[in-house]
């Protein structure tokens, strides 16, 4: 190591860590963690000396992790360490109730970071939002809302967000 940085567990010491994306780690990265989980020790880079550390994990993923397992891509040992307690949250297409007000979250949060009043966005809108297909969930829909904010007037309309998808 060229200067002394703390790692990721190292920081979360005492603390909580919060690993997004597990199921794309590496088996080599998914055995320190899962070392550093079970020993409560790691090894910094550059380093000699272990150091203690006690971290609660928290991770998500959108890879059913039993498969993965199955498939020889994630370590079962691993997923038996992390699996403590299982939330599952339904993807956007099974709960679109929830897009109206999360449209709305994001029309709020894009103006306060914008610095500019908030837009609306017609009924019919956010009707044929409903009806889209999520592939990419919440991250998608995000996408789309702020596509949408850049692209149009005060008031987005439906055949705005038919144009623009």
């Amino acid at each position: 190591a060229i200067s002394k940085q703390k790692g990721k567990f190292q920081l979360a010491d005492t603390g909580t860590l919060f690993l997004d994306e597990i199921g794309d780690m590496s088996l080599n990265t998914q055995s320190k963690v899962l070392q550093a989980i079970q020993e409560k020790k790691i090894l910094p880079v550059g380093s000699e000396k272990e150091i203690q550390v006690d971290v609660r994990i928290i991770s998500a993923t959108n890879k059913n992790l039993r498969e993965e397992i199955a498939n020889n891509r994630f370590r079962e040992d691993l997923y038996h360490r992390i699996n403590v307690i299982e939330i599952k949250v339904p993807d956007l297409n099974d709960r679109r109730e929830d897009i109206p007000l999360l449209i709305d979250f994001f029309l709020e949060q894009i103006a306060q970071e914008s610095h500019t009043d908030k837009m609306t966005m017609e009924k019919p809108a956010i009707k044929f939002l409903q009806s889209f297909d999520y592939t990419g969930n919440i991250r998608q829909l995000k996408n789309i809302v702020e596509r949408l904010t850049i692209l149009c007037d005060a008031t987005i309309t439906l055949s705005d967000v038919q144009h623009y998808l």
